[in-house]
């Protein structure tokens, strides 16, 4: 099994590509060592000392790392987890019901139009090139008053110096442009 890796706009992450999907749909994101337990791979990371969040994405993970430690010495551990996790052929979840997307709230009437909108901009133009930094970004709420959309920025996309630059000056001109009832998008925390 050979593991590439990649650089991310994020230089605290770094991108892992197994050669095989990991989530196939959907994603997950990991911020603590209590959030990993719902996964076999995620415990087997952050158990390596330095790493502080993991991500898995349809055919890549990213892991992201303490600013002190060195990719020098994590990527080799990491790398050694990942190859174990899949040539064992363990499952990548203790329960099937583990994918994370987008947040289902129930709209009504136009903004019920306008939230589907959104969500097909979301999956169709911003999130496949948004992947290829090692990142995801979910669609959390629409406030229909305001015209206010909150997402959710995950993996390498999560504490990126460039992520705010990303929000405003990509994902929400694409979003006012194609909904005008789009006024503004901010980051859900």
């Amino acid at each position: 099994m050979f593991i590439q890796t990649e650089a991310t706009p994020n230089p605290e992450v770094l991108k892992f590509l197994p050669g095989r999907e990991v989530m196939g749909e959907g994603s997950r994101d990991f911020r603590n060592v209590d959030e990993a337990a719902a996964s076999p791979l995620a415990t087997e990371l952050f158990d390596i000392e330095g790493v502080t969040r993991v991500f898995f994405g349809p055919d890549f993970l990213t892991v992201g790392k303490h600013p002190g430690a060195a990719w020098a010495h994590l990527k080799a551990p990491i790398l050694a987890a990942i190859m174990d996790h899949f040539t064992s052929g363990g499952p990548l979840f203790e329960d099937a019901g583990a994918a994370g997307g987008h947040d289902e709230a129930t709209y009504e009437g136009d903004t019920a139009q306008v939230v589907a909108e959104i969500k097909e901009l979301l999956d169709t133009r911003i999130r496949p090139a948004v992947a290829q930094d090692g990142g995801d970004i979910l669609f959390n709420r629409f406030e229909p008053d305001t015209g206010v959309v909150w997402l959710n920025m995950r993996g390498a996309c999560s504490g990126c110096p460039s992520s705010s630059a990303t929000l405003k000056a990509g994902v929400e001109n694409m979003l006012k442009h194609y909904v005008p009832e789009v006024t503004r998008v901010e980051q859900a925390l």
